[in-house]
């Protein structure tokens, strides 16, 4: 990418930012919250990969030197760093899978957190690289690196943004999303490598999976639901699971093939 090239970026994406900042509606009121997250039931389980477990695809970052990557490899006399799309562990557990409640809830009505989920660039990567909020709950958006991102999301349901962050001193930008929506994909179109995507819900009883594919939600009544496995590749997923007042824990296990 020529300098030329890269101002004439840098002069376009700031003017994006300076519409996003400045524009933008309000975010619909929601119901009043009904039910807490209180009750006594919690799903435990994991999700595996049904197969030889893949290798992990080397990005090359080499185009732009302000790019340090999360976890450096060495590629000839490239550094680069690797992929998050598909990330199996050891035991073939998956990581960066979002399991949460798909059905069950009936009427209920969560409050929405005041406490804001974070997505950070750093090491010209998102992180984290799969999130879930709740509807109506804010997503601070800041760039720890110094060199220029954007922030395209992509949805559906929602409505669409796309906003420049210079660099490490660029302010932190703050959205939220107005409808449930699974696998909202985020991109910099900077740097084409740069992937994150957000799961939204109405109620806080979701996880993403860790290394080991494991994942637990808590506080769920009783009652029986249908619990969904997304991963960005793989598809998805769903079992049911039965929590009593005499049967508290409950287990999920979901196996992805892998892709035909």
């Amino acid at each position: 990418m020529s300098s030329r090239i890269y101002t004439v970026g840098v002069i376009a994406l700031a003017g994006g930012l300076f519409v996003t900042a400045c524009g933008g509606g309000s975010t619909p009121e929601r119901p009043a919250a009904t039910a807490k997250a209180d009750g006594p039931g919690t799903i435990t389980g994991k999700v595996s990969f049904d197969g030889e477990s893949p290798g992990r695809t080397v990005i090359r970052m080499g185009g732009d030197p302000n790019c340090k990557p999360h976890e450096p490899v060495a590629v000839g006399k490239t550094t680069g760093a690797l992929s998050e799309a598909l990330i199996v562990g050891p035991d073939r557990g998956i990581k960066n899978v979002f399991v949460y409640v798909k059905d069950g809830l009936g009427d209920r009505v969560y409050a929405t957190p005041t406490t804001p989920v974070e997505l950070d660039q750093e090491g010209c990567q998102y992180e984290p690289h799969v999130f879930g909020v709740q509807v109506g709950q804010p997503v601070e958006i800041k760039n720890s690196d110094m060199t220029l991102h954007n922030v395209h999301a992509i949805p559906k349901a929602n409505a669409e943004f796309n906003f420049g962050q210079e660099n490490e001193k660029a302010p932190i930008i703050t959205k939220t999303f107005d409808k449930p929506e699974i696998g909202v994909s985020f991109r910099c179109d900077v740097h084409g490598w740069m992937r994150a995507y957000a799961n939204i819900v109405t109620h806080p009883f979701f996880a993403v999976t860790k290394d080991d594919g494991s994942f637990e939600i808590k506080g769920l009544p009783a009652g029986t639901y249908t619990i969904e496995a997304w991963h960005e590749r793989l598809g998805t997923q769903q079992t049911k699971v039965t929590i009593s007042d005499g049967a508290a824990a409950a287990t999920a296990a979901f196996s992805f093939k892998p892709e035909a």
